[in-house]
C-alpha cells in the first residue's frame, strides 16, 4: 500500500437542495470541512430552476475551493 501526500490545490463541489436555507447550510458545512484541507472559497455560482416532478424550485450551487 502506498500513501500519497500530494496537496490539493483546487476542488469543485456541486450542491443542490429544494430549500434555499438548506442549500446555504450545506455550503457553510462544506466550507468548514474544506478549511481543514486549507482550502478557501474562490468562487460560487448558483442557479434556480423549477422541478416539474416535485412542483418545487430546485436551488443549485457550484463552489470552487482553492489554496490561498
Amino acid at each position: 500500500m502506498e500513501i500519497s501526500l500530494d496537496m490539493i490545490k483546487d476542488k469543485v463541489e456541486c450542491l443542490q437542495a429544494y430549500d434555499f436555507k438548506e442549500l446555504e447550510r450545506t455550503i457553510e458545512d462544506r466550507i468548514g470541512i474544506n478549511k481543514a484541507l486549507m482550502l478557501r472559497v474562490k468562487q460560487v455560482q448558483h442557479q434556480v430552476t423549477f422541478d416539474p416532478l416535485r412542483n418545487k424550485m430546485l436551488y443549485s450551487a457550484v463552489v470552487h475551493f482553492a489554496v490561498v
